[in-house]
């Protein structure tokens, strides 16, 4: 699979990288489009099939694998997988745009391994674990338990950030968007 360019922005859970990317996507909405993932987990809230993610069941998501459907997916907690649609990086090249990823460390690193020069991979790191897991309270949105299993996977994905192209420390959220517009401009400029 040939086309354009890949950014790819992975960290642990809580440290800004969904807030990052969406800031770059209202800053260059003419050079860069977001990727959908798919996953087999439920919706939460008032997120949207499409929009947030296209939600599958356990049996269709494996079945998508099996037909060969995705650039990269992982089972990321027990029985729910994660996955980056081929058809969904391709609508977005189409269109002449670069595509850009809100993506877990693993998914990320795949990514990378397979389009190197066309992907640039960033890692979005909190400035410590402990800021991390008051900003993971702060949300509400996890479990006890959850944000225990999610710091614990933070401090395993904390030690691959070195195998990233480019990483941010989002201590201060303005200097880390700042220093991610910089990055990926200077990124799509190169042929």
């Amino acid at each position: 699979m040939k086309g354009g360019k890949l950014i790819i922005f992975s960290a642990p859970s809580g440290s800004g990288k969904t807030t990052i990317v969406r800031h770059l996507l209202k800053q260059f909405p003419d050079k860069i489009d977001f990727s959908i993932s798919a996953t087999s987990r439920a919706k939460r809230g008032i997120e949207e099939n499409g929009k947030d993610y296209f939600y599958f069941s356990a049996d269709e998501f494996r079945q998508r694998v099996e037909n060969k459907e995705f650039l990269e997916w992982e089972e990321v907690y027990a029985g729910t997988h994660y996955g980056t649609l081929k058809s969904e990086v391709e609508r977005i090249w189409k269109t002449g745009k670069a595509v850009i990823f809100d993506i877990d460390v693993e998914g990320g690193l795949n990514l990378k391994s397979q389009f190197k020069g066309d992907a640039l991979a960033i890692f979005v790191m909190p400035p410590s674990i402990k800021i991390l897991e008051e900003r993971l309270r702060l949300r509400q949105t996890d479990s006890p338990e959850s944000i225990v299993r999610r710091i614990a996977k933070a401090e395993k994905e904390l030690k691959t950030a070195e195998l990233f192209d480019v990483f941010i420390i989002n201590e201060v959220l303005e200097e880390a968007c700042k220093k991610a517009e910089e990055v990926v401009l200077n990124f799509l400029r190169k042929r």
